[in-house]
């Protein structure tokens, strides 16, 4: 680790990686970038990223190792051959929704390899990643805080440890995703009532603003619902894999899934409407 700060890889250039990387170059570090169509990565050059070719290239000289790949299945692929070519007190950081198997699933991968390795999914979509204001939720051995936390300090406004013990910090996550899944369908049905009453949308957002029941999140994806601009900040097909992964937590936990399904179901409906690469916001058109 240098007087700047560890030097960190990127492993997954999409909306989330992307951001996260120009935050992290905003803060002085250096970032090499990975991503499976190189097309991804290649622009963040521009912003002073070293893009690699191959993922082995871009761990080999990192201190912090960053993983935010679709899902379980993408990160394994990913990390399995190149935990090897990690240095010697590396940290794999991984911050992709996966749930609360997929987290113990890579844990042990590390864990075989000898790689230290800190469960950390973020909260926030494209404008905090590209902002530095993203939530860091984190579980795993304290003894790693002192190697990363430049590293959340520079994409996060500000991190959450949950716990030493891996994978709390994911099923803190999926606590709230399913709020934010049952939160943006009820925006959407509101939204959809209102206009099927035969009133402007806009009177609702304007009765709530400023009120108890208000949130910044309902004027932001009510009004991405009435203007129709559903520009990604969290795709909706990704809000159904997370929908997926809470309902695997809910059976573990014996607790009721009957809102998460009503919320799977009209989620599901969008996308086979043809709006999964929307933004969510686009599960109004499910109502």
């Amino acid at each position: 680790m240098s007087d700047a700060g560890p030097s960190v890889a990127v492993l997954g250039t999409g909306i989330m990686g992307a951001g996260m990387t120009r935050s992290l170059l905003r803060e002085g570090l250096a970032v090499t970038v990975w991503n499976r169509s190189t097309e991804k990565a290649s622009p963040l050059a521009d912003d002073g990223a070293r893009v690699a070719e191959t993922a082995a290239e871009a761990v080999a000289d990192a201190d912090v190792v960053i993983t935010m790949l679709f899902d379980t299945d993408a990160v394994a692929r990913t990390m399995e051959p190149v935990l090897g070519r990690m240095r010697d007190g590396a940290v794999w950081v991984q911050t992709s929704t996966v749930g609360i198997e997929g987290t113990d699933r890579l844990a042990a991968l590390a864990r075989d390899a000898g790689v230290d390795f800190l469960d950390a999914p973020m909260l926030g979509t494209k404008a905090p990643a590209e902002n530095g204001q993203l939530v860091v939720l984190a579980s795993g051995p304290s003894s790693l805080r002192a190697t990363v936390q430049p590293v959340f300090d520079a994409i996060g406004v500000r991190t959450q440890w949950v716990s030493e013990t891996v994978g709390d910090a994911s099923r803190l996550k999926l606590a709230i995703n399913a709020w934010i899944g049952v939160m943006v369908n009820g925006i959407a049905q509101s939204i959809a009532l209102a206009r099927g009453l035969g009133l402007d949308p806009q009177q609702f957002l304007d009765a709530v603003d400023g009120g108890a029941v208000n949130a910044p999140y309902v004027q932001l994806k009510g009004k991405a619902m009435i203007d129709g601009d559903y520009t990604p900040s969290f795709e909706l097909d990704g809000v159904i894999k997370d929908t997926d992964l809470i309902h695997e937590a809910l059976r573990e936990a014996g607790v009721d899934a009957t809102l998460a399904t009503a919320v799977r179901d009209r989620l599901g409906v969008a996308s086979d409407g043809g709006h999964g690469s929307e933004d969510m916001a686009a599960v109004v058109h499910a109502y």
